[in-house]
């Protein structure tokens, strides 16, 4: 009698550690890349700095107090943010399509960001001379409240992802209509500031904001990094994954914690950046393959370049006009959600 071999399709993944043989060049060209978008972002400006000079000035040979000042107080830790903001959003989305085995799902789609944002904007407009450590603790509260309450309402015996990304639709559409009203209501000066934070942006961020988001990003990429076998056999399947060994309910609940904490601090240090979570895994998947190992380290790094590179455009694009670089990736990222949805089905 013959047997049919047992097949999976292409989304699918391994259980085992086997990293994919482009993985280092894809690490490579995506440091190359950073760095060049970096180094682009840190020269032009009203103030413009030739990459010798920027060199000279972050190894302290240049005695340009001006350089040094506009360098190291206003470009730098704004570039930084960016990229940590960028890859925190990216390992979310990879974590996020991954539980819920669907390529559109993100954090800002199924109200997760949204969450995060209402918490945010809420204490911008009551307190709004709230220190910027406090601010991604009230937006992961926030992010949490959301992401516990979709968890309970799609649990019917055991969490569907299905369920979940349906129910997180709903509580997106009600975080943002909370977070407008609050704008309609707040005083003028709070809203221009809220509504800013809301385009998504890292204008005005310094080393205050990038050292709050660094233990967020370290904490969550490390129990991302743990937990990345568990995300390969959440890919087979719960029935398959549970005949693995791997306890579904919990694993899934404290998956979904890694990925509120990621996305809550991100959008609390620079307001709602969307796409960066729905393009970063696919663009990762497309170089890496889909062994979480490889995956998750490419889709980071994907993440920051991307935001990175979105400031980088925004502050070029009409300048000296600046665009915040949510708008710019909302721009890339529409159009990408629509192929996506049309080639998924």
């Amino acid at each position: 009698m013959n047997k049919t071999p047992l097949t999976f399709r292409p989304y699918f993944l391994p259980i085992s550690f086997q990293l994919d043989r482009r993985f280092p060049l894809a690490i490579a060209l995506l440091v190359v890349l950073t760095l060049g978008a970096m180094i682009i972002s840190l020269g032009v400006g009203e103030f413009f700095m030739p990459p010798l000079e920027i060199l000279q000035t972050l190894l302290g040979l240049n005695d340009n107090g001006d350089a040094s000042f506009v360098l190291l107080t206003l470009r730098l830790p704004r570039i930084l943010v960016a990229w940590l903001v960028g890859m925190g959003l990216a390992i979310a989305g990879t974590i996020i399509q991954s539980l819920t085995r669907n390529p559109l799902a993100e954090p800002g789609i199924i109200g997760i960001n949204s969450g995060a944002a209402l918490a945010a904007v809420s204490l911008l407009i009551i307190f709004p001379s709230v220190s910027a450590t406090i601010l991604p603790f009230a937006a992961f509260g926030g992010a949490l409240v959301v992401t516990v309450l979709i968890y309970l309402m799609a649990w019917q015996g055991g969490s569907s992802p299905l369920r979940l990304i349906l129910v997180g639709i709903g509580f997106n559409l009600v975080a943002a209509a909370l977070t407008n009203l609050l704008v309609t209501f707040g005083n003028i000066n709070q809203v221009s500031q809220a509504l800013v934070w809301l385009a998504g942006s890292v204008y005005g961020r310094g080393w205050e904001q990038a050292i709050a988001l660094l233990p967020w990003l370290l904490g969550g990429s490390a129990a991302a990094w743990l937990m990345s076998k568990e995300l390969n056999g959440f890919n087979l399947g719960d029935d398959l994954a549970r005949g693995l060994g791997i306890s579904i309910e919990i694993r899934r609940a404290l998956l979904i914690l890694t990925s509120t904490a990621l996305a809550g601090a991100s959008v609390a240090t620079a307001g709602s950046i969307s796409f960066v979570g729905l393009i970063a895994p696919h663009i990762a998947r497309q170089w890496v393959g889909n062994v979480h190992q490889s995956l998750l380290p490419t889709a980071a790094l994907t993440g920051g370049c991307l935001v990175v590179a979105a400031d980088l455009v925004g502050r070029i694009l009409f300048a000296p006009l600046e665009l915040p670089c949510g708008i710019i990736t909302a721009i890339l990222g529409a159009p990408y959600f629509l192929y996506l949805l049309i080639k998924k089905r």
